[in-house]
């Protein structure tokens, strides 16, 4: 294997080959173009695991999402020549870190980019599950509305009502802002307390055991990542602590609700309602939240924007650069291993 320095003088002297592993905006595979010796994927559809490791191993620069689960054994397989990872979209639990550090890859991502249109669409939820939007769109679309009556279609107000954030980083206070507008009370569980200072700001309760949060919010949403320690993380004992008639909004990652116990829930009718954007088995959802007449089953939009999804590509492009410079990106990925 070649030595680092010998690495940092190939790639200043030679155009950077790249493999990105899904459809990217126009703009943004227009401009990979001009820059980079780059493969695309004209297809969009996700690359096989065998098709992955080919590309890691002629590459020096692979491009990839969610979708592509990389694993140690995976980098193992890589080329001498591949020395970035250059994630398209914030996280980065379907990479291994440790692998990649292991072998001398870099990897970067491209955070803060999504974090309102994450935001917004969680509020889409936070809305829509109480207010039963998603029983009212159906409604009308089966043509069997006859018209309004006082008692159709109640739903639940949302001043003066609990709204409990799991996780408050960039995207849990972005949508601490946006509730506030609603007269939602806010309270939070994260594994550091926000500044004072910064509590004031969004006249949010910080509460320091989670199940604590779970049993007072009216409205439960989660903004935390997956990791080990996340997985089903509201699991049946957790969703057992809720209120009855709560709602619970995922715009996070799937794995982070025990799905058969929100399920049991929801038929039970526990839970009044769910909105959700992501599912630990994607693309399949569960037949039995897509008939739930008030969940709001979304195809993983969170941070579907032409805005976002240009600017994260542009982001890509520039840590593709600072590193084919020799510099050192500016969202390069920590792991705290070196």
């Amino acid at each position: 294997m070649e030595s680092a320095p010998e690495q940092v003088e190939k790639r200043l002297t030679r155009t950077p080959r790249v493999v990105v592993t899904r459809h990217l905006m126009p703009s943004v595979e227009e401009r990979m173009g001009e820059l980079f010796d780059v493969t695309l994927n004209g297809e969009d559809r996700p690359l096989t695991r065998d098709e992955l490791v080919d590309a890691m191993q002629t590459c020096d620069v692979l491009v990839p999402t969610v979708t592509d689960r990389v694993d140690g054994d995976m980098i193992a397989e890589a080329g001498d020549d591949l020395g970035l990872i250059a994630n398209f979209g914030a996280g980065t639990e379907h990479l291994d870190l440790k692998a990649a550090h292991d072998r001398g890859i870099m990897v970067t991502n491209t955070p803060g980019v999504f974090t309102d249109d994450t935001a917004d669409l969680a509020m889409a939820g936070i809305i829509g599950v109480p207010r039963r939007i998603r029983e009212g769109v159906q409604l009308i679309r089966s043509g069997e509305w006859t018209g309004w009556t006082p008692t159709a279609l109640l739903g639940t107000k949302l001043a003066g009502k609990v709204l409990g954030i799991v996780g408050m980083g960039r995207i849990g206070q972005a949508v601490a802002h946006r509730a506030r507008a609603f007269g939602l009370r806010i309270a939070y569980h994260n594994r550091k307390r926000l500044p004072e200072a910064v509590e004031r700001m969004f006249d949010a309760a910080y509460v320091e055991n989670l199940d604590d949060l779970v049993a007072q919010a009216d409205i439960l949403t989660l903004h935390c990542p997956a990791t080990p320690g996340t997985h089903r993380l509201i699991d049946e004992r957790r969703i057992g602590l809720m209120k009855p008639g709560a709602s619970l909004i995922n715009t996070a990652r799937g794995d982070l609700v025990d799905q058969e116990a929100l399920i049991a829930a929801l038929e039970n009718g526990h839970l009044s309602g769910a909105g959700l954007d992501v599912y630990p088995d994607e693309p399949n959802v569960d037949e039995r939240l897509i008939r739930h007449p008030n969940v709001m089953t979304l195809p993983h939009i969170g941070s579907a924007t032409r805005e976002g999804r240009e600017e994260s590509g542009l982001k890509v492009i520039a840590n593709i650069r600072m590193w084919a410079d020799g510099h050192r990106p500016p969202d390069q990925v920590l792991t705290g291993l070196g």
